[in-house]
């Protein structure tokens, strides 16, 4: 797959931006463990133009992580079009245009997926920043806000036109938000109209190698994102290009592995923010670890509760040795 004569390699596989994940020290595992193009989280061009320390921190990026998408979000132009100016400073790979976050606090202002109940706005603000900057500049939507309303068709041609160089496709509503299933006959659609030259990546529910080669061969889609099944396994994307490569899945890592991985992954984040906010971050990684060990919950609750480093680390020599593996 090409964005605008860069090369993400063939089937690629694309960590989804996700809000309070995808940060550097996450982005780094995910390319340890093979994925081909990463996104930052969210941010909010509202904040970026502000000069909000928290947000600007967001447009770190690493050497290391490329090729690397910094994803911005707004309801306004002119200060998406500055916010984009700004991102386009750090010389990352892509700017991309969040069109399809769901949460109510994004949408109901009338960002995120709040665009799709205004496209002629969309597509404006789209069209002034391929104007205003020299990075390509990419879109992340949904198939629309509502059932009633599957209008992602039409959405990516008027993209296409005004130049956006690529467009991830999330094969639900926005008022599904993430219940039900991704439907991704509409996505299929999009990439099958003779009028879309631009790479189509799919979104929505990819958790493992099998999916991940349905929607290749199935659904004809350019590249696949990958965005929850990430968290707590991040070697998601090495277990899929086993399968694309061998045809056969790869066993499931051992406790002792996943506690090594995610002792690492919890040094970095403690060093990106701090101990305790370090820790705090790490929670929800955590919670989706050691998936079916028997008698689990009271340890799983005191490593979700370990206030420092070091009583966590306790908790973890406690989930090997019980467990009996390493």
């Amino acid at each position: 797959m090409e964005i605008a004569g860069k090369n993400i390699g063939d089937r690629p596989l694309i960590l989804a931006p996700m809000e309070d994940v995808t940060n550097p020290p996450f982005r780094k595992f995910c390319k340890k463990f093979g994925a081909d193009w990463l996104y930052s989280e969210f941010v909010s061009a509202d904040a970026l133009v502000r000069s909000v320390n928290k947000s600007l921190k967001k447009l770190t990026i690493d050497g290391m992580e490329r090729p690397v998408t910094i994803q911005i979000y707004g309801r306004y132009i002119d200060s998406m079009v500055e916010a984009a100016k700004i991102v386009e400073e750090v010389q990352p790979d892509f700017i991309d245009l969040n069109f399809g976050c769901p949460v109510k606090r994004v949408a109901q202002k009338g960002a995120g997926a709040g665009l799709l109940r205004d496209i002629p706005l969309m597509v404006e603000m789209a069209a002034q920043i391929v104007k205003a900057v020299k990075i390509p500049v990419t879109a992340k939507t949904r198939l629309g806000w509502d059932c009633e309303n599957i209008i992602v068709g039409e959405i990516a041609e008027r993209l296409q036109d005004v130049g956006i160089q690529a467009l991830a496709i999330h094969g639900r509503t926005r008022s599904q938000m993430y219940t039900g299933e991704a439907d991704w006959g509409p996505i299929a659609q999009v990439k099958n109209n003779p009028r879309i030259k631009i790479p189509i990546i799919g979104n929505g529910d990819i958790t493992s190698p099998e999916k991940a080669k349905e929607a290749f061969d199935k659904y004809g889609v350019d590249g696949v994102m990958i965005g929850r099944a990430t968290i707590g396994r991040p070697w998601i994307f090495r277990q899929i290009k086993h399968y694309f490569e061998t045809g056969e899945l790869l066993p499931d890592l051992s406790v002792a592995e996943q506690i090594n991985i995610i002792k690492e992954q919890i040094l970095l984040s403690v060093e990106w923010i701090d101990e305790v906010r370090g820790l705090l971050h790490m929670r929800r990684h955590m919670a989706a670890m050691f998936k079916g060990l028997p008698h689990f919950r009271d340890l799983r609750i005191r490593m979700l509760q370990a206030p420092d480093l070091q009583t966590l680390w306790q908790v973890f020599d406690e989930i090997r040795e019980r467990y009996g593996e390493g």
